[in-house]
């Protein structure tokens, strides 16, 4: 194992601070848009299942009620989650277009 020597010169000069690259707000917009992506999608596929379970027991086909009610449940509770979420964001969005700049 090689032992590196000590530079005089610790901090690197102000030239090479400037041409890094800083991070963007476009990277982390987008990790937030897709996150609301998959929840949205998430949802959508769920009442869509509780749909499918809904009308084969209306069409009497052999489907358990349990588990049409533990379907209907799970939409409502992801639902419910949904709307939590838009409202925290709306009021966030609040909050910050009340900020002075």
């Amino acid at each position: 194992m090689s032992i590196q020597p000590i530079t005089s010169s610790p901090i690197p000069p102000i030239s090479e601070i400037n041409s890094t690259q800083k991070p963007t707000a476009s990277g982390s917009t987008q990790q937030i848009a897709k996150s609301f992506e998959d929840m949205l999608s998430t949802l959508n596929q769920s009442q869509q299942n509780s749909d499918n379970l809904v009308e084969q027991l209306a069409r009497g086909e052999n489907v358990d009620l349990h588990t049409v009610m533990i379907g209907l449940e799970e939409n409502n509770v992801n639902f419910n989650v949904a709307l939590g979420i838009r409202d925290k964001l709306v009021e966030a969005y609040r909050e910050v277009m009340r900020m002075q700049v």
